[in-house]
Parts: structure tokens; C-alpha cells; sequence
């Protein structure tokens, strides 16, 4: 167990530690908890990489970021996860201009959207959360290899509870779309990714790690309507009343991620779901936390990894 729970801080998770040196890529770095854990890494002596689609939006959290922490190792990238035309762009700009990447933290995401497709067809939500980031590794791992203390960080969702991912029909093609049934199945596709990663590159000394940062009002939540908020809320009072936690602050939610990418408590540990700055144990009925068997079943994770290979069209093998 680590000395640090749900109401721990990300600046308080990383207290003692020096990260100079240490190369971050974060995407969704403009915004919410991409930014905070930039800002905290940075503030270590993290050389920070913020990627994500809009370069307004990336100058502003990087000048932020600049003014908190006295850094000037703070950069910016561009990449839009819903189309791999641009995931292949960002990975062909960033292979050129950075020599190793230590930690890698796909923390973007969408959170129940309209049905919408993205750039390539496929749905919106898996289409971004699972196979942007899925080529992006794959794109990017010549740099993580030439890392040190190597870890790619998954951010997921305690939303993976909702269902596992249909192998079948991910892209809700043949049954009728569901905002949460796809963010449910691709926060758990995060999870299996996090398995998959783990046993082909484990060997190499690079380790994923999953994890739910908590219940945080980011603009995460820009397409949820006023009913999807009060449904939210009354899931966070109930987990509350059963001695749960409520909504967490952004410097809370960015905890666990810095501490998944940072504690020597994981070092060599991967193919893992973590919350609340702990690893998470099997648990298939609580809803108050725990990581469902299906969403770390190695076979699902094979499945899956065919499958993303054959939509993006390439192979990723260590």
C-alpha cells in the first residue's frame, strides 16, 4: 500500500522527488489534469511536452505552466487522437525533435459525446480514447525505448465498470449507440491496452500502468447534458454515503497518475489498474471501485490487440 490516498494532492504525491532529466509526454496537456500533471512534473525538473489538438489552447497552459514553476523545459506539440493522419504527423514531429521519452501519459480523452465518428469512421469514443492512443504508442515507442525508468501511463475510468469493449462491434455498427456503453468500452479498452503493452514490452524495461484519477469536473464533461451531471452526481453521493469519495479537485485527480508514472512502490510492475494513488484489487461487483476481470482478461487483451492493429492498419510488435 502507498502512503497516499484519494484526497492526496498530485504536488503532495511527488514531494522529495527530483524528475530533472526526465522527458514527459502528456497529451490532453492543454487543459485539466493533463495540465496539473505537467505543471507538478514540470516543477520537479521534468522536461515537459504538452501534445494536443488546439496550439492556443497549448500556448496558454504552457505559459501557465512557465509561470508557476520558473521552467523553460516546456513544450508544445500538436495532435488531434481522432485522426491518424495527425497521430502520424505529431509521431513523425516528435521522433525528430526529442532524442527519448521517459514517461509516456495518454491522458486525453471524450466522455459521452453524440454518436459521431472520427476523422477515419470509426466511433468517436473509442476511435480517440483507445486507437488514437494506440497508434501514438506505437508510433512513439522507438523514443520510449531510449528512455529510463520507462512507463506508459493509461488514464481510465472507474466508467470501465459500465460494460466490457464488444470485440464484435466496437465501432457500433450493428446495434444502437450508447453514450456511456462507449465510454464504458473504451475506458476498459485503456485497461486491456495497459495488459497488452505489458507483455510485449515488459521485457524491456517499460511498464504500463492503468488507472481511474477519480470523479473530477474537467472539461472532460463539456457534452454531458444537466441531466448526465445530476445521474453523475447521485453515483458520487451513493459511493459517498458507502465511505467512498465525492468529486475531487484537479491537483487530486492528477495524483494518481504521478504517482503510477513516478512511486519506486511499481517499480517493474505492470499490466495494472490503479485509484486513489493504490493498485486496484479484482472486483467484479462493488461500484465503488476495484478493476473488473474482464478488463485485465489476457485474452480479451490479444483480442483487442488484433483488432486495433487491423483498423489503424499497422503492425505493433515489440
Amino acid at each position: 500500500m502507498s502512503d497516499f490516498g484519494g484526497e492526496s494532492t498530485a504536488d503532495e504525491v511527488l514531494e522529495g522527488l527530483d524528475l530533472t532529466g526526465k522527458l514527459v509526454f502528456v497529451t490532453g496537456g492543454a487543459s485539466g489534469l493533463g495540465q496539473e500533471t505537467a505543471r507538478v512534473m514540470a516543477a520537479k525538473g521534468a522536461h515537459v511536452v504538452l501534445a494536443a489538438r488546439d496550439q492556443a489552447k497549448l500556448d496558454e497552459a504552457a505559459d501557465a505552466i512557465r509561470a508557476d514553476t520558473g521552467s523553460d523545459k516546456v513544450e508544445t506539440i500538436i495532435v488531434d487522437l481522432a485522426s491518424l493522419d495527425s497521430v502520424r504527423s505529431c509521431s513523425a514531429e516528435a521522433n525528430s525533435r526529442f532524442d527519448r521519452i521517459d514517461l509516456l501519459i495518454n491522458n486525453a480523452g471524450v466522455m459521452a459525446c453524440p454518436q459521431m465518428q472520427t476523422a477515419d469512421g470509426f466511433e468517436m469514443q473509442f476511435g480517440t480514447n483507445h486507437l488514437g492512443h494506440f497508434l501514438l504508442t506505437k508510433l512513439l515507442m522507438p523514443l520510449v525505448e531510449k528512455g529510463s525508468g520507462k512507463r506508459i501511463i493509461n488514464l481510465s475510468s472507474r466508467g470501465h465498470h459500465f460494460c466490457p469493449v464488444d470485440l464484435d462491434d466496437p465501432n457500433f455498427e450493428r446495434r444502437e449507440y450508447d453514450k456511456w456503453q462507449s465510454y464504458g468500452q473504451s475506458k476498459t479498452a485503456n485497461i486491456l491496452f495497459s495488459v497488452g503493452l505489458e507483455k510485449r514490452f515488459a521485457d524491456r524495461g517499460i511498464h504500463s500502468i492503468a488507472l481511474h484519477p477519480g470523479g473530477i469536473v474537467t472539461n472532460l464533461g463539456r457534452h454531458m447534458t444537466e441531466q448526465d451531471m445530476e445521474w453523475m452526481r447521485k453515483r458520487i453521493e451513493e459511493n459517498q454515503k458507502s465511505g467512498g469519495q465525492g468529486f475531487k479537485t484537479i491537483p487530486q485527480g492528477a495524483a494518481t497518475t504521478c504517482w503510477a508514472a513516478t512511486s519506486p512502490d511499481l517499480e517493474g510492475r505492470g499490466g495494472i489498474y490503479c485509484e486513489d494513488c493504490h493498485v486496484a484489487e479484482v472486483d467484479d461487483s462493488s461500484p465503488e471501485g476495484g478493476v473488473r476481470s474482464y478488463a485485465i482478461d489476457p485474452a480479451s487483451a490479444d483480442r483487442l490487440w488484433s483488432l486495433s492493429e487491423e483498423l489503424v492498419g499497422e503492425s505493433f510488435s515489440a
